[in-house]
């Protein structure tokens, strides 16, 4: 029986969440639980808490996602598919072009990844490589759920995409800090929306990226 927590999907900024969205993203809970006995594909002390934790804190992204001029998101160090699986399951049904593509270098991750796709005959593209090895990529959006801190994911998007719009990227509790620092070195435009899983967390959209030119002192 689909849970109130999934329910509250519908909540956000998009509308008519069929039953069959919702069936979908609680088979594929219930896949994630299954195989997480073998490769670890959340913390088990997770487990219990996963629609809230994981599922509807991947779909609340979807306010940033469902945009005319986005059709490509591409999604670090994919693990589980969280969030990338949970949105190609969102937005298929509305916009059947949209393409989700997934990295992830460990073996079994992927596997589970492609079995996910068909099974809900998404289109994606899940590829197990190195994000850190790939070389102008081309996206619509980046997108990172706990893979690498900010800095590092400025990094590849600046060194490994060719072109993106903007990043997608979870903060916890220290996000102001983690913004002011990266102001550091960094000049991007932001937005910043409080997360609808905890009241000390935050979803934040990073755009017009660049790296500052430090002066050198004398």
């Amino acid at each position: 029986m689909i849970d109130s927590n999934i329910i509250k999907i519908e909540k956000l900024s998009y509308p008519n969440v069929s039953r069959e969205t919702l069936k979908e993203l609680e088979d594929y809970t219930k896949e994630i639980i299954y195989r997480n006995k073998d490769i670890n594909l959340i913390s088990k002390k997770t487990e219990n808490s996963i629609k809230t934790r994981h599922i509807l804190d991947s779909a609340q992204t979807i306010d940033f996602i469902n945009k005319k001029d986005i059709n490509i998101c591409t999604d670090l160090g994919s693990g589980a598919g969280l969030p990338g699986i949970v949105l190609s399951i969102l937005m298929k049904s509305k916009k059947p072009v949209f393409k989700l593509i997934f990295y992830e270098k460990s073996y079994h991750k992927s596997v589970f990844l492609k079995k996910m796709s068909k099974k809900f005959n998404l289109n994606s593209e899940i590829h197990q490589k190195n994000i850190f090895n790939q070389k102008n990529l081309m996206t619509d959006v980046i997108i990172s759920r706990a893979f690498k801190p900010l800095p590092i994911i400025f990094q590849i998007a600046q060194t490994n995409f060719k072109s993106f719009k903007y990043i997608i990227i979870f903060l916890g509790k220290s996000g102001k800090q983690i913004l002011n620092d990266a102001l550091k070195f960094w000049k991007f435009d932001y937005e910043e929306k409080k997360s609808l899983t905890s009241d000390e967390s935050m979803v934040v959209k990073i755009s017009n990226l660049q790296k500052k030119k430090l002066s050198k002192k004398n």
